[in-house]
């Protein structure tokens, strides 16, 4: 068994008491399997009562033709200007009451050109009308739900032990295969 430690990003579902429906939030965590982050995943989402499943989980090791390594924060080369960047997308149909989301990893020197990067996907183009345009929340002045630096979005132990390492490739590589579908945290092995 592959005993690296590799990223996971991790989309929460619950339905915490006194909610009508499920609630969802992305987490990201460092360990060696699924498995090994429940106990942080339970600690991240308190009012769960850990009553948490999963819905959509990756492993993050490639994002925009970049290698993703965990190194020791000791071994951190603090030189490289690429960061990994998490951007939630908001966006709507027509008369269709509901919010879709697209959450996407950009690998990017700064916030705003990974923004820029999120306005090219498809789901931003074709997720919104008059009056209901597909957006980044208007929180930053842009329109994107959400959108923060991973490392920043890491578990307090994560950071002070671990960094992200990001490194072009010289060749085409896909992204990481996504895992769709509900996963009950007491069936992980």
């Amino acid at each position: 068994m592959d005993k690296k430690l590799k990223l996971y990003m991790i989309m929460l579902g619950c339905k915490p008491d006194g909610r009508f429906t499920e609630q969802h939030d992305i987490f990201f965590g460092i360990g060696t399997s699924l498995k090994d982050l429940v106990p942080q995943m339970k600690a991240f989402w308190p009012e769960a009562k850990g009553k948490i499943h999963i819905d959509a989980w990756r492993e993050v090791t490639h994002v925009n033709n970049h290698h993703i390594e965990i190194v020791p924060r000791k071994h951190a080369d603090e030189s490289i200007t690429e960061k990994l960047f998490f951007l939630n997308l908001g966006g709507y149909k027509e008369n269709d009451f509901e919010e879709y989301h697209y959450k996407m990893l950009a690998v990017s020197k700064t916030l705003g050109l990974a923004t820029r990067k999120s306005k090219t996907t498809a789901f931003f183009k074709h997720c919104g009308f008059k009056g209901a345009e597909s957006h980044i929340d208007e929180k930053y002045g842009v329109d994107v739900d959400d959108r923060y630096r991973v490392d920043d979005m890491l578990p307090a132990a994560s950071k002070l032990l671990y960094s992200l390492k990001i490194t072009k490739s010289e060749t085409v590589i896909e992204d990481d295969q996504l895992h769709i579908g509900y996963v009950k945290i007491s069936s992980l092995k």
